[in-house]
């Protein structure tokens, strides 16, 4: 019996050689932790059941998010403890892989950028599942909140993937932040000499028609130029579903260019005039 003890003893002290000098870790050390990280899995399961019981939907989706970063760098300390306890010199792991590191370092710095970004976004709730957002020009409603991206889908129902970092770095328009009504417009100019209180007039009733349009705030016809060949106008008005604005757009300017022909409402287009000037000899 004291033979086998012996023996095992000296299989768990059998140290492996994972480096230069210094730099080696004993079985005992693998074994312990294994199961180190075993029961640290299983406690983060366990606790992560018990938060999420008491959080509503939305905050379940931030729980997990600052949860898996969070578990991922307690496993990094456990790991780094446990082979500190034992032994195990890891400034020279670190001294011999300097190179390595500094090469992942700068690959991994984008990466780095995208996790900090996604906990900004996660603590100061700029951004929520469900928003309209637009940035880099694309508009999107988003539909998850990841640590390193954010999925949101586009009007034509594409996926727009959303590095965390660009929140950072360029400006984001949240359409919904203030409540999901929107302010809208639909610009039109007219011939010079049309009966501009007419044109107030039919622009309102293409409007007020529509189905989509919120009657209050009612909606408002500015008179915005007079311009190089037209007289300028914008129809603003209020839409609840900002993210399908183009849809009622389009169908009223149908229905502005239907009142215009029936009330001989001209839209102009641009003219040039061009003088030819013939050269004596």
């Amino acid at each position: 019996m004291k033979e086998f003890t012996k023996e095992v003893i000296e299989i768990l002290n059998y140290r492996l050689p994972i480096g230069g000098k210094g730099v080696d870790i004993t079985i005992k050390t693998v074994l312990i932790l294994i199961v180190s990280l075993i029961i640290a899995n299983i406690v983060f399961k366990y606790f992560k059941k018990f938060v999420r019981r008491r959080l509503q939907e939305e905050d379940k989706n931030k729980f997990n998010t600052v949860f898996s970063f969070t578990s991922w760098f307690i496993y990094a300390i456990i790991f780094s403890m446990i082979l500190s306890s034992s032994g195990v010199n890891l400034s020279a792991i670190l001294v011999a892989s300097s190179a390595l590191l500094i090469g992942i370092g700068l690959a991994l710095q984008t990466f780095f950028q995208d996790i900090i970004s996604g906990i900004f976004i996660i603590l100061d709730q700029s951004v929520h599942v469900g928003d309209i957002i637009e940035i880099d020009g694309k508009v999107g409603r988003v539909e998850e909140i990841k640590l390193r991206t954010t999925r949101a889908v586009t009007i034509d129902n594409k996926v727009l993937v959303i590095p965390n970092h660009k929140y950072l770095s360029n400006s984001l328009y949240n359409w919904t932040q203030n409540g999901t009504t929107t302010r809208e417009s639909v610009s039109v100019g007219v011939a010079y000499g049309s009966d501009v209180q007419l044109v107030k007039k039919l622009l309102l009733q293409a409007a007020t028609e529509h189905p989509k349009v919120l009657k209050e705030p009612v909606p408002l016809v500015i008179f915005e130029n007079f311009g190089d060949s037209s007289l300028d106008f914008k129809l603003i008005f209020t839409l609840n579903d900002s993210f399908k604005a183009i849809i009622p757009q389009s169908e009223i300017r149908f229905r502005i260019d239907e009142l215009f022909r029936e009330h001989n409402i001209s839209i102009p287009f641009p003219q040039r005039d061009i003088h030819i000037i013939k050269e004596q000899g």
